[in-house]
């Protein structure tokens, strides 16, 4: 099982990014979806995920900003961040879960600075 993240990078206060998540390995529409970020020092948390059948749910410090979306087709999921801030920097992770079944990407970094 593969989950390749990209998408990240350095971005001011303010701006967008667009993170990918490509699946290998998995029936990926069967899975549950997740992006979780970890910043320095700090717990793994969650920002935002979306279930097989497409309910999302998200963070309080990701509503009205954040969107998350699959294509099944591609096998990947997205997460649109805008409007970020410096308090979004942090390393991105990708997560695909199913009953006990439980895969991590190795993260992609993004930094929020002016």
């Amino acid at each position: 099982v593969q989950l390749q993240a990209s998408g990240g990078g350095l971005v001011q206060p303010g701006g967008s990014l667009r993170l990918s998540c490509a699946a290998s390995g998995i029936t990926f529409s069967l899975y549950g979806m997740g992006w979780y970020r970890q910043a320095s020092g700090k717990q793994r948390e969650l920002v935002a995920s979306v279930s097989s059948s497409g309910q999302t749910i998200f963070a309080d410090s990701a509503k009205g900003r954040f969107t998350i979306s699959r294509a099944n087709a591609k096998n990947t999921v997205y997460l649109q961040m805008n409007s970020l801030k410096p308090e979004d920097t942090a390393v991105y992770y990708c997560n695909a879960r199913l009953l006990a079944q439980n895969y991590w990407g190795k993260g992609t970094q993004v930094t929020v600075s002016s």
